[in-house]
Formats: structure tokens, sequence, C-alpha cells
């Protein structure tokens, strides 16, 4: 048996309004809960007892996964009663455990879509003898990320937390937040208070003489943080640009779940995704976006790299590109929303109230 820890106890403050009635884990990309690809590929790489580490909006989960038997997957679920960073959470949910002292037990970051070998990691880990493994990848920019130099055999050397100046950028490599602990070292985090693996567990292992050892894999690699990740990140997984097992639904240029109405001349592609019952009005074109359940796209729409929420309308006319609308908002007709804009939950703009361009 392998096991993992899932660490989605974070309250995604960066993605808000998506992430003001759902957690960030359970945000819909590709048609389905992000973590539902991140169970899946667990599965497919022969982890089958997975503990949940929950906090924020922690009672949605187990009612949409349940014990994970539909996932082929046995889940537990942990929540902890104050956040505990990262270290915190791990040890917290160790206690779930099966493993022995020197079995392996993955973690990961519940915000991290990647399409990681997690096979070899786990086999990297044994052939190595490492007390813990990482996943680095490589980035064009690295500072806002922590480098995780190695030496010539993959062995760790130190842990630089987002680097400023160019002579503190001294790799490329950056954690890619996935990781395989030897069981016992799981119980040397301290029990019971906030813990960050990444600036207080890995560094003292590290000063204490403990084996921590590197994998590169350059595969696909995305910090979901941030809206625009996210979307793209949807958009990516319908695109077929990274694998999941669980896109509900073949790879292509745009993915319409069931109940969707969608006129026949509107366009879409890029990867967006039509949710559950959302309906798309004639002439609309949407590029790289996702409409979530129960949505309203008014006719003659233009929508790029967007994200719409579950029930929000969109007014007739009204361009949008990178721009969130949260759940149940009202964007009236003939409005032009770019660069970042995020309309809050239940809100409501009246026609023509926001323009960038002078009016035709």
């Amino acid at each position: 048996m392998t096991e993992a820890i899932l660490l989605v106890g974070g309250k995604g403050t960066r993605l808000r309004p998506l992430t003001v009635n759902t957690p960030k884990p359970m945000v819909p990309a590709a048609g389905v809960p992000f973590l539902t690809h991140q169970l899946a590929r667990a599965r497919a790489a022969g982890i089958d007892h997975i503990v949940l580490a929950t906090s924020y909006l922690a009672e949605v989960f187990e009612p949409y996964f349940g014990d994970g038997s539909a996932l082929g997957l046995r889940l537990e679920y942990v929540t902890e009663r104050e956040p505990l960073g990262t270290g915190g959470a791990i040890r917290n949910a160790a206690s779930r455990l099966a493993a022995g002292p020197d079995d392996p037990v993955v973690v990961f970051n519940g915000d991290i879509l990647t399409g990681l070998d997690i096979r070899a990691l786990i086999a990297a880990h044994g052939t190595s003898g490492a007390d813990i493994s990482l996943h680095l990848t490589k980035v064009a920019d690295p500072r806002a990320y922590g480098l995780v130099p190695t030496d010539p055999t993959g062995r760790v050397t130190a842990f630089l937390e987002k680097p400023q100046t160019p002579e503190e950028i001294v790799t490329d490599q950056i954690n890619a937040g996935a990781y395989v602990f030897r069981r016992s070292v799981i119980d040397t985090i301290p029990a019971g208070r906030p813990v960050s693996v990444e600036r207080e567990t890995f560094p003292g292992l590290l000063s204490s003489g403990a084996h921590l050892q590197g994998m590169v894999d350059s595969t696909y690699w995305l910090d979901l943080g941030t809206p625009a990740a996210f979307v793209r990140g949807s958009a990516d997984l319908v695109l077929g640009r990274v694998p999941s097992p669980a896109v509900p639904g073949r790879c292509g240029d745009r993915l319409v779940l069931p109940t969707a109405q969608v006129a026949s001349d509107a366009k879409l592609s890029g990867g967006t995704v039509i949710g559950h019952g959302a309906r798309v009005g004639a002439g609309a074109r949407i590029t790289g976006s996702t409409v979530l359940s129960g949505a309203v796209i008014a006719p003659g729409t233009v929508i790029t790299d967007s994200m719409i929420g579950a029930r929000a309308r969109i007014g007739a006319r009204t361009t949008l590109r990178d721009t969130v609308v949260g759940d149940d908002a009202r964007v009236g007709a003939d409005n032009e929303l770019r660069d970042g804009a995020r309309v809050w939950c239940g809100a409501a703009l009246p026609a023509g109230a926001l323009r960038f361009s002078p009016d035709r």
C-alpha cells in the first residue's frame, strides 16, 4: 500500500472571489473540482490511501468525495482547528497513516497542477535512500519561489527563500510542492503548532545532516494561486497539455458539460469549459475561459481568459478579458472589464457602467 497526504487547508485568498464560497481545491477546473484531478493522478500512480489535511471550509470535502471508493481510493479527512501551516498539517494528518517507520509517504500541495511522474519520484526516493525527496522544477524567473540548489548527485545543498538580487539566484530549480517523506521523519515535526516545511522543517533537517534528495522533472508545472493561473490551468487540462484521467470528456478546444445550452453560432475555443446548466447566447465568443454551472452569457459577448462564477449573468455585448466574475454576480450589457478585474459575489454592475474604450 502506498499512502499520501494532500494539503488542502489553505484559504486561497489570492483567488478571491472564486474562493469566497468554495475552498481552492474545490474550484472547478476542466469541469470537476481541481482536487479530483490530483486524486485521480495519484490513484493512477498506484497510491491507494490518501489523508486530506483540511481547514478552510473543511465541511465541503467529505460530502463530495465520501470514502473515495468512486475513484478507487480510500480517503480520510483530518481538520485543523487552527491553521497549522504545511509542516503542522503534515504532522497532524500523520496519525491516520498505516505506514511503517521506513515506508514512503507522498505529500502533495493542493494548488499545483503538474504532469509530474509520481511513480518516478517514489522510485527515486527508494533508490537514493533519502529521508525526504523533493520534486524540483526549473523556472525562468525564480524570484517568487524558494530555490533548491543540488549537487551533481541531486542531493539538496540549501534552501533559499525568494531571492531578489542576481547574486542570490544561484539556480533555476525551485521547490515544486510534491515530496516523499520517510514515515519516521514526519514524527520529528513539532505537533500542535504552526510549522512551515519550506522555512523550518527542510532547512532544519538539512542543517542536522539529513539526506534530502531533489528530482528535477520539468514536465508541465503551474502554481494555481492566482485567477489567471487557475483559468489557464483549466484550459490546459481541456486542451490536453497536461494529462488527467478526471477530465469528463475528450480533450480538445472546448468542454461543454451535460445540460449546458450553447447557441449554434457561438464560438468556443482555447480550452473553454461551459458548466452544467449554463447558457451561452447567439454570437458569443469565448476563448480560454471557464463558465461555471448555471451562469448565463447573453448574445454578442466576448470573453477571453476569464472565469464566470456559478449563476452569474453577463449582459449582451459585454467584453471580458482576464476577469473573474463571482458567483451570483450581474454584469450588465455593454461593459468592458479587463486586466485582472474582479467582480465580487452577488455584485451588480449596471449596463455600460465601465469601459476602456470610447462609445461606439
